[in-house]
């Protein structure tokens, strides 16, 4: 397995970060991706990814960490794109968040200027939504995106997912499904294709059912694939079989070896 979608370079891991990987690997997820969120944590997450050689960094301003915000970010996001174009996996984390008080004009600035970025660095993108999926979907097709890249924590109806899927882009599942009353996100994700399903967590959040209250763990990633199992009419499997190559897939630079050392 692999998680798509980690933030283990947040505080929320300093007291025992190698003792979660260790767990991890003892579950059988071999690979990490932890997206960036702001330019004054890339440095310290790059390093954190020589660390330990199962993390993978993508690089990306989030839109929950824009007050800081200076023009000189994106500039810098432009050398490291290209200073580590032989490891960086995507760009992102980027997206919109209508539920924040920062102007929806300024996030769609700063989106615009990365997905552009991404493109003329030809790499995928990472994507946060909140309360703005047709705002996503119309500024993708008007950017004439085509890198594609994970939707994150995909939430939304079946013809939201197929609109994302048409972009070439697949959807992020995580804690979410875990939830009864997520129907709609449930459906939508068990009609798919699967071949548009990659696994995630996105802890230290977004806490799985009956773990409310409590820091998320990449370690919950198997519980999450055995709902996803349990919505899919595809053999169990065969569903995780996909998980993972969707994902070596959709990101750039998990190559050949990936492979190698999974199966190893």
């Amino acid at each position: 397995m692999i998680d798509s979608h980690c933030h283990l370079d947040f505080d929320a891991f300093d007291i025992d970060r190698h003792t979660v990987l260790a767990q991890c690997q003892a579950l059988g997820i071999k690979r990490i991706v932890i997206p960036g969120t702001q330019a004054s944590t890339w440095h310290a997450l790059i390093a954190l990814c020589d660390i330990y050689p199962q993390l993978h960094f993508a690089l990306g301003i989030h839109p929950y960490f824009l007050d800081n915000f200076v023009n000189a970010h994106l500039l810098a996001l432009d050398e490291l794109l290209l200073a580590h174009k032989s490891r960086v996996v995507a760009v992102g984390e980027i997206g919109l968040d209508y539920s924040l008080h920062t102007s929806e004009k300024i996030q769609m600035h700063i989106c615009v200027e990365q997905l552009q970025l991404a493109q003329q660095h030809q790499l995928p993108v990472i994507v946060h939504h909140r309360r703005s999926h047709n705002a996503l979907i119309r500024t993708l097709k008007q950017q004439k995106f085509e890198q594609g890249g994970i939707i994150h924590a995909f939430s939304g109806s079946l013809y939201e997912a197929q609109s994302y899927i048409e972009l070439g882009f697949k959807l992020g599942v995580g804690g979410t499904i875990t939830y009864p009353r997520a129907q709609k996100t449930r459906k939508a994700i068990s009609q798919v294709p699967l071949t548009s399903l990659v696994l995630e967590t996105d802890a230290p959040d977004m806490p799985i059912n009956n773990k409310q209250g409590e820091r998320n763990n990449p370690h919950y990633l198997p519980l999450i694939l055995r709902e996803l199992q349990a919505l899919r009419a595809e053999p169990a499997d065969e569903v995780q079989y996909a998980c993972l190559h969707n994902t070596l897939d959709i990101l750039a630079n998990l190559s050949s070896n990936t492979v190698q050392s999974i199966n190893d």
